[in-house]
């Protein structure tokens, strides 16, 4: 019972920390052996978790004909690092065994003349798909399909589709249903699988195939493709060409990769750290990275010192001001990312345009504009107690003042940079920050100077 327990806890261990002490202690063929049994996904989570020099020793242990898999799972900065020092003979042989879709995604990360080289050494129809899906705008449906989806005829009967399935030794994968098209090519709809296994062999495909079932253009953004399988509980969908021609399919395991990417890109860009994938990068690359951004705020940081310079001598005759005028900014900006968190959500989402903003505007600056009064009163009442009333009062002001203008700029800022095609989840917080610092600075001190001194 108790090796089984051990087993059974060696096998439930994360795969780093069974790997981490194996590699320190050079047991390389346990290692191997390991690497084996472990699914592609996790293999490129390991990788992603080791410093360089260790990471380079897995990917030596990893098996060529699973390098490709890997490589599809890793991180873009990661996959590139180790395609660049991949002998050319050992990418190809990786890579063949991967559907057209996903070795022009691997391909994205490989110098031109390097990617040439492997296309050429591809089969015929395996490199004119690859060509293809290149052909499309990264970040588009026909970057995402693959071209493995069954076709069948419209004029054709329920019997005869049934005996074409047969020659297939397995179907695609992510296969719910058959494409149909006519003698030229042109989509007409999808024969669902439901379907097919319960009308009678005599009927025509034409007459029990879904038509509502509409086909994608092959220049839609991935993000709109993401937002249609999410609405509509989707499979798989046909992508066509400009005329209409069935080109494609995109399948739901090729959107949830686009949605953890998203994912993973918004919590990076929180801290301005949207190119960072690579934990374990050389330390001169990520601080290189790091220092711009520490740049921008310290620009933004020194805006709002150089406001409350301009009140450096009310500041003198009333402390008061330096201790509650944090509270001022501090309020200002959890207003504002509250309303800003909303209008990008919604801007993700295709809930926000310009068409209703005027309305969300609307009712952002009245939830603001009561939330500021409860809690301006509140603060007003307790700096009235404390100091004195008029500091009571300023305050209050200052308060509501404050967080009315930045409910108003957490829906203009993010609507105005995605109008200027600048990704509001990059840049927005920050010079939404900004100007609830400086606004927020600039009333309280200013209505002090004012009233008080």
């Amino acid at each position: 019972m108790s090796e089984r327990s051990d087993a059974i806890r060696e096998r439930d261990e994360p795969l780093l920390a069974q790997v981490y002490p194996l590699l320190e202690e050079g047991h390389y063929d346990v290692l191997a052996d390991l690497l084996q049994a472990e699914h592609e996904t996790d293999l490129a989570v390991l990788l992603e978790s080791l410093p360089v020099h260790q990471r380079l020793k897995v990917w030596e242990l990893i098996p060529n004909s699973e390098q490709g898999n890997v490589l599809l799972h890793l991180h873009d900065e990661v996959r590139a690092s180790l395609i660049a020092l991949m002998p050319h003979q050992e990418l190809v042989d990786a890579l063949e065994p991967l559907d057209a879709d996903d070795i022009a995604y691997v391909l994205e990360d490989v110098p031109e003349a390097k990617s040439d080289a492997i296309l050429e050494q591809l089969d015929h129809e395996t490199r004119a798909d690859v060509e293809e899906s290149l052909s499309y705008p990264e970040g588009t449906a026909g970057r995402l399909m693959r071209f493995d989806a069954i076709e069948v005829r419209a004029d054709v009967d329920i019997y005869t589709v049934l005996r074409y399935l047969r020659r297939h030794k397995v179907l695609p994968d992510q296969t719910d249903g058959l494409m149909v098209v006519d003698e030229n090519g042109y989509y007409l709809g999808k024969l669902n699988l439901s379907t097919l296994v319960t009308q009678p062999g005599s009927a025509r495909v034409e007459s029990v195939m879904d038509a509502s079932e509409q086909a994608i253009s092959a220049y839609m953004e991935e993000d709109e493709v993401a937002h249609l399988f999410d609405r509509r509980d989707l499979v798989s969908v046909a992508v066509v060409d400009a005329s209409g021609k069935f080109i494609g399919r995109v399948t739901v395991d090729d959107v949830l990769d686009v949605i953890r990417g998203q994912s993973e890109r918004a919590l990076m860009v929180m801290a301005g750290l949207d190119e960072e994938a690579d934990i374990f990068a050389p330390v001169f690359t990520s601080a290189k990275r790091r220092a711009l951004w520490l740049g921008i705020n310290l620009c933004t940081a020194s805006l709002a010192a150089w406001v409350i310079g301009q009140f450096e001598a009310s500041i003198a005759q009333l402390v008061a001001l330096a201790v509650l005028m944090p509270i001022v900014a501090s309020m200002g900006g959890v207003a504002g990312s509250q309303t800003l968190t909303l209008t990008v959500r919604g801007l993700a989402l295709g809930q926000v345009s310009l068409s209703n903003m005027r309305w969300l505007l609307r009712r952002e600056l009245g939830v603001g504009l009561l939330n500021s009064l409860l809690w301006a009163s509140m603060m007003g009442l307790v700096a009235w107690l404390i100091f004195e009333p008029g500091v009571g009062a300023v305050i209050a002001a200052a308060l509501t003042i404050n967080m009315t203008l930045a409910v108003g700029a957490g829906v203009f800022i993010p609507i105005v940079l995605d109008r200027l095609g600048i990704d509001p989840a990059l840049s927005a917080s920050m010079i939404l920050m900004t100007i609830t610092d400086v606004m927020g600075f600039l009333t309280f001190l200013g209505l002090a100077t004012i009233f008080l001194l």
